[in-house]
């Protein structure tokens, strides 16, 4: 009897299968793995900072440490369930997990604080600064990070609910949410409460809730800010003790972008970095430290007359700065800027910007060399008689492009280190690019002063002084803008120099000599207000005599 043939049955193809599998999940759960995936994943570098201080040691460390997974976790529960709303849901979700990704790379390349000032400054950097921070080593971080899960949750199928079952449900999340992050709180508080009194800067790596709250914080600032006015400051500002047809004066205030005191070379610094102006010999304040770790902070604080030791941000931003009390005094003014701008520091006053400059030799399709500000300087003075106070903003060592900030020609210390990916350097090669920029600043300064000495219908001034330092590696740091409170000192002690002409420290009185003794105390950004007021005899309400550094030098002219 012959065997009777079955017919073959077609098996399914379980890999289309997979590939088609879309699973459906509601909106809370979605919102709870993610919490999850963010929490594992995403802050390392927060649980690295909380480890370092030491919380986790000891027989409650594992109580600590669970307590602290537990809240991390609750807290971007809340966060998603305030954000998420199931018709832009995906989207939303898919924009934070990409964000987070990259967010995820800086903090644990350079170790980032996505503090207010830190969004402040990603906000105000243009296109040309941005771009020297991106690199292939992105992307494995934002593959598997950002891109793999946002595949991944544009595959989930969200489940329907009626507006009222949605709302219930979603009110019970952020209820059970807040309840799991106290609970976990209250779990293990003095350790906890210790923590968050002793280092609150660690709550700026909890990651995305830092640069969430960061932005919303920003946005709402600057939204207030823009309906209001400035409050006017040294408005009853004169000049003093200046005879009738006295010789005008020229100030140049160069402000210097991230140089550190430490590789300055006129501070001792084993390197000679600074060779021309070793040369000229002008007055420097090796003590000087700067009013904040980012350009956001410090150049506002710097012309103002609060200052870090009357520090109040909101005021400082809502109010007018140095070179408006000097125009109230009958002096003209003009910003000159190859950086992103002056921060409000001259809103309403003479402004150029060389931060998308042509000018040959100096610009490239890159940006521009510091030099490009000294042009046609001459014709804008012309334009001003009397008494004048410029103000040169650089790009200086600006970072992390170190090795594009100064011209071959400067180029002394190698190897250098010829990316914007400084993971991919040594610390050797680091600094050398990093010094050999600080030769361009040298460089820079030597040439201002040669153009002032060639004033000859002006007696003339230099003040430089750089808006903050910067990290080179140093305990796994690298750039600036860590906060204020735990900023090391690279980032906080900077460079400053002064140089007066014969003919201005004659008709001024200042004894040069006394001037260098002075230099050598400690000082500040805050002494920058009080001191071109009391060099250019501008005298004021809001000036303040102990603070001006020329004060205790003046002789009789």
């Amino acid at each position: 009897m012959s065997a009777i043939a079955r017919p073959r049955v077609a098996q399914p193809d379980r890999t289309s299968a997979l590939l088609s599998y879309r699973p459906e999940l509601s909106l809370e759960t979605l919102a709870l793995i993610a919490s999850l995936f963010f929490t594992v994943f995403c802050n390392g570098s927060f649980f690295a900072a909380v480890a370092q201080t030491g919380v986790l040691h000891g027989p409650g460390g594992w109580l600590t440490a669970l307590s602290l997974f537990a809240m991390v976790a609750a807290l971007n529960m809340l966060l998603l369930c305030l954000v998420l709303y199931r018709p832009i849901a995906k989207p939303v979700l898919i924009v934070l997990l990409l964000t987070t990704a990259m967010a995820v790379r800086y903090m644990g390349e350079y170790t980032v604080y996505l503090d207010t000032d830190m969004i402040r400054n990603i906000l105000h950097t243009d296109s040309k600064e941005s771009g020297e921070l991106i690199s292939w080593r992105l992307l494995p971080s934002l593959f598997l990070y950002g891109v793999l899960p946002s595949l991944l949750v544009w595959r989930v199928r969200l489940k329907p609910r009626s507006f009222k079952r949605a709302l219930l449900i979603r009110g019970a999340c952020v209820v059970g949410a807040l309840a799991l992050a106290c609970g976990a709180a209250l779990l293990s508080f003095q350790n906890l409460s210790s923590l968050m009194r002793n280092h609150r800067e660690v709550r700026h790596l909890i990651t995305p809730g830092n640069y969430v709250m960061s932005l919303a914080r920003v946005a709402f600032e600057d939204q207030a800010g823009k309906q209001r006015a400035r409050a006017p400051i040294g408005q009853d500002a004169k000049v003093v003790g200046r005879p009738a047809g006295a010789k005008p004066r020229l100030l140049v205030i160069v402000v210097g972008e991230t140089v550190r005191a430490q590789n300055w070379g006129l501070n001792g610094y084993a390197r000679q970095t600074t060779p021309e102006l070793a040369k000229i010999a002008p007055i420097n304040f090796p003590n000087m430290h700067a009013c904040g770790s980012a350009t956001e902070v410090s150049v506002p604080c710097m012309f103002s007359p609060w200052g870090r030791g009357r520090y109040d941000k909101d005021r400082i931003k809502h109010s007018q700065s140095l070179l408006h009390v000097l125009e109230y005094a009958g002096l003209k003014t003009l910003w000159r800027d190859n950086q992103t701008g002056c921060k409000g520091v001259c809103d309403g006053l003479a402004f150029e910007s060389f931060e998308h400059g042509t000018q040959a030799p100096y610009c490239t399709a890159e940006g521009c060399m510091d030099e490009v500000m000294l042009q046609g300087l001459d014709a804008e003075l012309a334009k001003r008689p009397g008494d004048v106070v410029v103000v040169l903003h650089q790009l200086g060592n600006h970072g992390p492009a170190y090795y594009k900030r100064y011209p071959q020609r400067l180029k002394k210390f190698t190897p250098v280190c010829e990316t914007s990916d400084l993971g991919q350097c040594s610390l050797t090669e680091i600094v050398n690019a990093y010094d050999n920029a600080v030769l361009g600043t040298d460089d820079f300064l030597a040439r201002t002063i040669r153009l002032l000495s060639e004033q000859s219908g002006r007696d003339t001034a230099m003040i430089y002084l750089s808006d903050h330092g910067e990290s080179l590696g140093e305990n796994g740091l690298f750039l600036h803008g860590v906060p204020y409170a735990i900023a090391p000192q690279t980032q906080l002690r900077v460079p400053m120099v002064m140089w007066l002409s014969p003919g201005f420290a004659a008709s001024r009185g200042i004894d040069s000599a006394c001037l260098r003794r002075e230099a050598e105390q400690p000082a500040s950004q805050d002494n920058l207000f009080h001191s071109v007021l009391g060099l250019m005899q501008v005298r004021s309400s809001v000036y303040d005599p102990k603070l001006d550094l020329f004060g205790r030098c003046e002789r009789p002219a």
